[in-house]
């Protein structure tokens, strides 16, 4: 037998500043070296392995590998519950790059097949663990995954920390409609205080949209104080087959329904009475929910104590207050004056029958000359009152 000589490619990784697994390479190459008969030359026919690197791996970067002195036939990426992390090499195959970031407190094994410069392959394998997130990010999306909804509602993200690298986190929000809808996204400040992000159409949404969400957020790190997000998040809804408005008329007192254009109900109605705190806001509000009966207190609002009582068919229009119900303590009110508190009132049977009817997310476009004001982006979905070109102004990427 003749002797072999087996050489190992070694995987260079540089220190790291955080706990990594040591880096092992093996090797399949080997080369026959026959004494007095050219042995040398036969090695050097045969060629030199590749040396293969992987860049130093941190979470919030993605994976990096490059050869020398040959090529990269393959890359894989896997992390311990199977996932794969997908990437792609460059034109020269001498570099490859994951798509995705690695994403903190995860670890990874790596496999590598490279070719030689005499087109010898031979596979090194590596595995490294990421540091955990310090912080953590989470985030509440609206409307809910696989729900119906009216024709104004917006896609909504509520973060639960601040996200200082708005740009970043914007990047990794992917929304697909099923017929090509113009849209885009807009930070705010939620009426809760937190960073919120939503996605509306240019228009109002064609009945029978289909809409998905890919937050492929895993591995980004929103910003200062904000921490790490270490999952990604996947949400669906369709928009409902009918197209409803509800055009409200605090000058005539009157609600009318519109249902893919036409006009199919006509309500009297009450509304806040004007000259002070007890306005109604103006401008478009969408159905945030239908809570049905509730117990509705003034002094939540900042009304003293105005009134405290159960309330039927309650459908909230904004975060802080406004509702279309049920008022028949206000009957002699509806269609002649505006009295209430700032809610749009109407008899039982008619709230009963709009309760019935609603969607959330359809718009009520609100209108009127003695009002507190314009409904504001983060109180519910107001976005509706800004321009196209002032929602596109909001978002981080333009």
């Amino acid at each position: 037998m003749l002797p072999t000589r087996t050489r190992r490619i070694r995987v260079h990784l540089p220190l790291l500043a955080l706990t990594a697994a040591a880096l092992t390479a093996c090797s399949a190459a080997t080369a026959t070296d026959t004494p007095g008969k050219g042995g040398a030359a036969a090695s050097a026919a045969q060629g030199a392995p590749a040396k293969v690197t992987v860049a130093p791996p941190t979470a919030g970067r993605p994976v990096t590998v490059t050869a020398s002195g040959g090529t990269l036939a393959q890359v894989k990426v896997v992390d311990t519950k199977g996932g794969v992390l997908a990437g792609r090499s460059s034109a020269d195959a001498v570099s490859w790059a994951s798509d995705r970031k690695a994403a903190p407190g995860t670890s990874y094994t790596i496999e590598v097949v490279a070719r030689g410069s005499g087109g010898k392959e031979s596979t090194s394998r590596s595995s490294f663990t990421t540091p955990k997130a310090n912080l953590v990010n989470k985030l509440t999306l609206a409307p809910g995954k696989n729900t119906t909804v009216g024709v104004g509602q917006p896609l909504s993200i509520v973060f639960d920390r601040p996200v200082g690298d708005k740009a970043a986190v914007e990047r990794q929000l992917k929304v697909t409609t099923s017929n090509g809808t113009e849209g885009s996204w807009g930070w705010m400040t939620d009426y809760s205080g937190k960073d919120r992000v939503d996605w509306r159409p240019r228009a109002y949404w064609k009945p029978g949209t289909k809409v998905t969400l890919d937050a492929t957020l895993n591995g980004t790190d929103s910003g200062r104080d904000g921490g790490w997000f270490v999952r990604d998040y996947k949400t669906g809804f369709t928009v409902d087959s009918t197209a409803r408005v509800v055009r409200v008329d605090l000058d005539r007192k009157q609600l009318r329904l519109e249902q893919d254009g036409r006009t199919v109900r006509t309500v009297p109605v009450s509304g806040g009475t004007p000259g002070g705190d007890k306005r109604s806001w103006r401008g478009t509000a969408v159905l945030m929910a239908k809570e049905g009966t509730i117990r509705m207190n003034s002094e939540t609002v900042g009304l003293g104590n105005a009134y405290d009582k159960m309330v039927k068919s309650s459908m909230r229009l904004t975060w802080s207050g406004m509702y279309a119900h049920a008022a028949p303590w206000n009957a002699q009110y509806f269609g002649n004056a505006n009295k209430s508190s700032g809610c749009i009132g109407m008899s039982s049977e008619q709230a009963a029958d709009l309760f019935s009817t609603l969607r959330p997310g359809d718009p009520f476009e609100i209108k009127g000359a003695d009002t507190k004001g314009v409904v504001a982006e983060g109180n519910g979905y107001g976005e509706w009152n800004l321009s196209w070109e002032q929602w596109r102004a909001k978002s981080a990427l333009r």
